[in-house]
């Protein structure tokens, strides 16, 4: 399973991830506890393990090409 998530892409989901979880513990202001935000969890396990399936479905990758030898 070859890496197919950069490091920008790692930190935007991290935060993502980590936002949508604080909505679901109530701690976004204004807004009630969603269940929903549990699917943070998805984005914060994709930049541990610096892969995503759907990139992969896709052809995508964000990582940086290796240059040409």
């Amino acid at each position: 399973m070859a890496m197919n998530v950069g490091v920008v892409d790692r930190s935007l989901r991290v935060v993502v991830g980590l936002a949508l979880i604080a909505w679901a513990l109530g701690y976004v202001p204004g807004t009630a506890p969603q269940v929903w935000g549990w699917i943070g969890i998805v984005p914060i396990l994709t930049a541990i393990v610096g892969y995503c399936p759907l990139y992969s479905l896709f052809g995508a990758s964000t990582c940086p090409r290796e240059p040409a030898k």
